[in-house]
């Protein structure tokens, strides 16, 4: 090895290509790929830092002006191999520097100050230690006394111990190491974040018929070497996670190791609970909610292979796993397995290609799976297993749909029907719970005037403004915030006032119509803090409430056996997002809402509320039939050629200047039409969904065609175009292949 192969760390376009060093002498043997190094750059010689990639005997450049390292950045933690290959794959597929694919796949990038557990063993016999304590009474010296006997009754005592309880000194220890009477050692404790939250159970669920076919049916494949993705699609209650969990078992038993995706944080300390007292100690968790020491810790320990299961959000798939045997990403249909930033990756995909690196399987799990995959299943491209009922005892829910429009002709203009409020009424006599979700946030979701119907937005990011508690008008883009103006600032009418449809609002309906009714929230405000999350759950899992209110999180996953009747208020709000998926989100949404009643022993009850009863999103979810929601979907999907039916490439512009971006994006837009591609839609280039987000302008471009690939190849060529460019520099440009979400 007498080359190194480095990427600088830093995310610029001009410098995404590998450089070359020369490896010294004193660093032949400690360099690895996926090392931090340090070295000379540019005409300056400035120091930079940047990750090792690769290694080589022979370089194209003149040896004169070959640079040599200057060494191995202090404290820095290596990355994988395989996960330097993920990364150069989601550079090429998603479009961005490999500096900022790397950043990506390492959650962890730096070390971090280790917890170190620290003992005092004692050294002499048990005769020689007498001898020493018959000393030491005869002189009187209690510290020492304390201590000598301490150590004759256990050989090893913790730190802890003989500083706090024993009330030794330092200067004590200290003189009993120097007379070689004891020896103090220390060794790492790496920190576990559910450390006595949880024991393991010896016992455990059996596989109903169902469960056990699923499980064959993987298993029986995976014995002969086929790795493969498969979908789970099991409705909900129908003991999804059980299967996981029989899988990784047998996985484990072969030695290997296994990541399980969930899509929300609120979902963490219920899963890690049931693999807990599965698995015991070997399972482990990533999420942004821990330390930073935290996240270190449970690098560390998977690296060491002291864990064999890894549960967290979409970064947790980056974990670094020698032996990776399977992939869990459960309630796969989830937006949040999607990147925002840049590489706009999509988990499922990465997953998929990271098992095809190490051999490994992957199951996608999902009462509601997404079009793509259930459209893959359909093709075969994905093996399909089926649970169609739910586990035990329990039945799905019944389900009625409530038309807010004859509430309101009717007279009823609370927020609750006359269906809903008997039913609560009925479930508080009952001593049973209720959920009520809203897919909202904070006091209202925006303030407007009755009298012009203009609403108060934000002037930096083109959004409305959110009404909260603390009677402010905030962003929740940029962070803008204003008082509440007592006048339309349009038309000067006082009749201005918030549309009143947060979760805080519904808090307050329900003490008000329910005054004994103990009530939760848990929205976005409720769980900023570390262990939010596990304490709202906590405690209405353990029944110290009787409602639980909530935006999505708490229609995601959770199983509460005493939850009996489950509320939608304004179902519909969903649908009218400015995004193709919305239909597609609204069906999720309420089947996974209807989903959480009725888990238990009980009959299980849902209300949904909307002013659309008969569409058929509705409809379908109401029924819990996802077949006839997914043909009817496709439908649409086909005739308008959004994916699945067709592949789908949005490309994000931005800049600070307006005339700019506008001259840009239509040489872009030019760009693509003289590459006269056949079958290939063009839309735009037109202003984003947002088009102003603090102070930067944003044009978007969304591409169309039957295949992947032709997208992937017009990718490449715009970018090999805006290399040309120095305006490029000024003019930011994303690629985000089948979007999830409006830009």
């Amino acid at each position: 090895m007498k080359f190194v192969n480095v990427i600088v760390d830093i995310s610029s376009e001009k410098l995404d290509r590998v450089f070359q060093y020369r490896v010294p002498e004193r660093l032949q043997e400690q360099l690895q790929i996926g090392m931090q190094v340090s070295f000379p750059f540019g005409k300056g010689n400035r120091s930079m830092k940047g990750y090792v990639v690769g290694f080589s005997d022979e370089t194209d450049y003149p040896l004169e002006k070959i640079k040599e390292l200057d060494g191995i950045v202090k404290g820095s933690v290596k990355a994988e191999s395989q996960l330097i290959a993920l990364a150069a794959w989601m550079r090429e597929m998603y479009g961005s520097t490999m500096n900022q694919a790397l950043k990506t796949v390492l959650p962890v990038k730096q070390e971090k100050q280790q917890k170190q557990s620290r003992q005092l063993r004692r050294l002499v016999t048990e005769e020689e230690g007498k001898t020493l304590l018959n000393e030491f009474v005869k002189k009187n010296y209690r510290a020492k006394i304390r201590l000598m006997a301490a150590l004759l009754d256990e050989p090893v005592l913790s730190w802890k111990k003989v500083t706090e309880e024993l009330k030794i000194t330092v200067p004590v220890i200290k003189k009993f190491e120097e007379d070689k009477i004891l020896f103090l050692e220390s060794e790492t404790v790496y920190r576990n974040p559910f450390e006595g939250h949880f024991k393991k159970r010896e016992e455990y669920l059996i596989l109903n018929e169902e469960q056990q076919a699923a499980v064959d049916e993987i298993w029986s494949e995976y014995e002969q070497g086929i790795r493969k993705t498969y979908l789970l699609h099991g409705v909900t209650g129908s003991g999804k996670t059980e299967v996981y969990m029989e899988l990784i078992a047998r996985v484990i038993a072969l030695g290997k190791q296994a990541i399980v995706l969930i899509p929300e944080i609120a979902l963490t300390f219920q899963t890690v609970r049931r693999f807990y007292e599965r698995f015991g100690d070997r399972v482990s968790v990533m999420h942004s909610r821990l330390s930073e020491g935290e996240r270190y810790d449970q690098f560390m320990r998977a690296k060491e292979g002291s864990i064999d299961v890894m549960i967290g959000p979409r970064s947790a798939l980056f974990t670094p796993f020698s032996q990776t045997g399977i992939i869990i990403i459960d309630e796969e249909h989830e937006s949040s397995y999607k990147s925002e930033q840049v590489p706009r990756y999509h988990a499922r995909e990465a997953a998929i290609f990271r098992a095809q690196m190490c051999g490994a399987s992957v199951v996608l799990g999902s009462a509601t799976p997404s079009m793509e995959s259930y459209y893959h299943a359909l093709e075969g491209d994905y093996g399909c297993c089926r649970l169609t009922k739910r586990i035990g005892t329990a039945q799905m829910a019944e389900v009625s749909v409530i038309d807010l429009r004859t509430e309101l002709k009717e007279g009823n203009r609370s927020i609750f029907s006359r269906k809903l409020y008997e039913a609560m009424y009925d479930r508080l006599q009952k001593g049973q719970q209720t959920m009520l979700f809203l897919n909202r946030r904070g006091l209202s979701g925006f303030v407007s005037c009755r009298s012009c119907g203009k609403a108060i937005r934000c002037p930096h990011c083109d959004v409305t403004l959110s009404l909260h508690s603390d009677g402010k008008l905030k962003c929740h883009y940029c962070g803008y915030e204003t008082g509440m103006p007592e006048v339309c600032p349009a038309c000067g009418s006082r009749y201005i006032t918030g549309f009143r449809a947060g979760t805080q609002q519904i808090e307050k309906e329900v003490k008000k119509f329910f005054p004994k009714a103990r009530v939760l929230r848990m929205d976005y405000d409720t769980t900023r803090t570390k262990e939010s999350y596990e304490q709202i759950l906590s405690a209405f899992g353990q029944g110290e409430a009787d409602v639980l209110v909530g935006t999505q999180m708490i229609v995601k996953g959770h199983d509460f056996p005493n939850v009996t009747l489950v509320g939608v208020l304004a179902a519909d709000i969903s649908l009218y997002a400015t995004d193709y998926r919305s239909v597609e989100r609204t069906f999720q949404l309420l089947t996974q809402a209807v989903g959480r009643t009725g888990r238990g022993s009980r009959h299980g009850e849902a209300v949904i509320q909307t002013y659309v009863p008969d569409h058929y999103s509705i409809q379908t979810a109401a029924k819990q039939d996802y077949e006839e929601f997914y043909w009817q979907e496709m439908l649409y999907r086909n005739l308008m050629g959004y994916p699945p039916a067709f592949s789908m490439l949005g490309i994000y512009l931005s800049c600070t200047d307006e005339e700019m971006l506008e001259e840009q994006a239509k040489i872009l837009g030019d760009c693509i039409e003289r590459g006269q591609v056949q079958g290939l839609t063009v839309v735009g280039p037109a202003d984003a969904a947002l088009a102003k987000k603090n102070d930067i302008y944003r044009k978007v471009i969304y591409l169309k065609h039957e295949q992947e690939k032709v997208l992937l190849g017009i990718k490449k060529e715009l970018e090999k175009e805006m290399e040309r460019e120095a305006v490029w520099q000024k003019v930011y440009v994303q690629f985000d292949f089948n979007p999830l979400n409006a830009f």
